[in-house]
Parts: C-alpha cells; sequence; structure tokens
C-alpha cells in the first residue's frame, strides 16, 4: 500500500506521538471512529420524507387575495 513499509510507518508513528502527545492520540482515534460510525448510520438509513409545511410559500390570511365569485354563463 503506497509503498510503505514496517520501518516508514514506525516513523510516522513517533512523529505523530510527538506532535499531538500520546494522550491526544487516542481522543482523536475515538473522534475519528464517532464519525465513521455516524457516516455508517447515515448512508444505511432510509432517507426519510421531509412533511413540515414551506411557510415562505404560504401567505398569511391577511395577505391572501380574496376569492371572486364565480359569474354563470
Amino acid at each position: 500500500m503506497f509503498g510503505l513499509g514496517m520501518p516508514e510507518l514506525i516513523i510516522i508513528l513517533v512523529i505523530v506521538v510527538l506532535i499531538f502527545g500520546a494522550g491526544r492520540i487516542s481522543e482523536i482515534g475515538g473522534a475519528i471512529g464517532k464519525g465513521i460510525k455516524g457516516f455508517k448510520k447515515t448512508m444505511n438509513e432510509p432517507e426519510s420524507i421531509d412533511v413540515t409545511p414551506d411557510r415562505d410559500k404560504e401567505k398569511p390570511e391577511k395577505e391572501k387575495e380574496p376569492q371572486k365569485p364565480i359569474e354563470p354563463k
């Protein structure tokens, strides 16, 4: 995978530990795990239908135009 061997991975791990510290690495790993879990959950859920009325499209009662009576022909 990308031509990385064991010595390269160890060097990368040492650099990460020096930058973030040993305690912070577990927090970062937990956050990444929660993010992946949430993403998988979202991808597996069926899409929900939004049934809330769109209030921007509806006019309030005061602003609605009065209906004209239908004239017989």
